[in-house]
């Protein structure tokens, strides 16, 4: 599980009020919405099993290309 870091930004009034209303509209706190906005802003960091799945399938000799995805359902 990832650890929660507290910090402090400055921002301007009208852009934290803006903020609290589009959390309150979303049902979420002031944090969880900003934290949402900076998640799809830099996208989803990936835990140490995914980290570990992609260096496994990077350095695998096995995996069969697929460059085509159609004929890839096919040969399902």
């Amino acid at each position: 599980m990832s650890s929660k870091v507290q910090t402090a930004v400055r921002l301007n009034k009208d852009l934290l009020d803006a903020l609290k209303e589009k959390a309150r509209a979303d049902n979420r706190s002031l944090n969880n919405y900003i934290e949402k906005l900076l998640y799809r802003d830099i996208g989803n960091i990936p835990n140490e099993t995914t980290k570990a799945a992609i260096k496994e399938a990077q350095n695998s000799t096995d995996l069969e290309r697929i460059d085509d995805v159609d004929i890839f359902f096919d040969k399902l």
